[in-house]
């Protein structure tokens, strides 16, 4: 496994994949079944590369628009157009009729469609030597896009998606010069996406998320949306919660553009239906929200056996523990 991770590493160096022998890939599954297997998670190559990856990006973002100059590979647009074919099989799968308010039962025929093409979705981004790793890269985008059996939705799931990109990252099929595509682009079609998800079969939110809640469904894009507003010259955190301001920047900054999708779903006063969101708007600084919502991501998401129990453990992100 360490010789895996080191050629893949490499590759970005070396701008061309690593030899194919390299990779032994495996379908992923779980493999945290009991809360004392959580110190096996934090130990693990998995989460030192997850960890490892988002703050790559939150570290590439920093002081951008989402509205900035950037390269858009191939790679990026195909990843686009596969959101785009979700996005379409939405339109195609209307909500059914039924008695329950929530949870619309159409989300499982658009699931069922997702679980048949996901590997041929993923064969189609892959460059042609790499496409053996459509089995396993796929599992990771069909455990993105919620539950089809209790039809919610949660950080998991998003964790998942952060998952599939870092596994595209690995085999080579993304580069380093795609980090701001990866966000500006990918990342966001996808919130856009699981947004009109949530919305169109009125996905239950994954857990109970309790008064540290961010958000029903997200948290990396307030991460990353806080580090793009890092030394704004005249957005301040306390601005956020001022509607004329969201309304104005929303184009520009993830954080804003979740607060507007935030602002649309919920009624009644801010400070009551997103608490911690509210305690935030009062932290002096961009940079010390930043922080703030890594250290809590950590805590909250990635050190809860409830959501880590369903992530997955293949060959690109390995349970194994990281080699000293």
């Amino acid at each position: 496994m360490a010789e895996t991770e080191q050629s893949s590493g490499s590759s970005h160096e070396d701008d061309k994949p690593p030899n194919p022998v390299d990779f032994s890939f495996m379908v992923p599954k779980k493999e945290i079944s009991m809360v004392p297997d959580m110190g096996k998670w934090k130990r693990s190559q998995a989460y030192a590369d997850y960890i490892g990856f988002i703050l790559t990006l939150n570290e590439g973002v920093k002081g951008k628009k989402l509205t900035c100059e950037y390269q858009v590979s191939e790679t990026v647009e195909k990843l686009l157009a596969m959101l785009g074919t979700l996005d379409r099989w939405i339109d195609e799968t209307p909500p059914v009729d039924q008695p329950s308010r929530f949870g619309n039962k159409a989300y499982r025929t658009w699931y069922a469609k997702l679980d048949q093409e996901a590997e041929a979705l993923v064969t189609a981004i892959l460059p042609s030597e790499r496409h053996d790793a459509a089995p396993e890269i796929a599992v990771y985008l069909k455990e993105s896009v919620g539950n089809s059996t209790r039809i919610d939705y949660g950080t998991g799931h998003e964790a998942a998606f952060a998952a599939f990109l870092c596994c595209l990252c690995k085999v080579g099929a993304l580069r380093m010069e795609d980090q701001l595509a990866i966000i500006f682009k990918v990342f966001d079609k996808y919130l856009q996406v699981m947004r009109k998800l949530q919305k169109t079969y009125r996905m239950e939110p994954a857990g109970s998320q309790g008064v540290w809640g961010l958000d029903d469904f997200q948290f990396l894009p307030f991460i990353w949306g806080s580090s793009q507003l890092i030394d704004h010259p005249t957005l301040e955190p306390r601005h956020f919660v001022e509607e004329k301001v969201v309304n104005e920047y929303h184009q520009d900054y993830m954080f804003l553009e979740c607060i507007k999708f935030i602002n649309e779903m919920k009624t009644g006063p801010f400070a009551e239906h997103s608490n911690q969101l509210w305690n935030i708007s009062a932290v002096p600084s961009w940079s010390k929200v930043n922080q703030g919502l890594i250290r809590m991501y950590k805590a909250e998401c990635l050190e809860k056996f409830p959501v880590i129990q369903h992530f997955k453990f293949g060959s690109l992100l390995s349970i194994q523990p990281v080699k000293p």
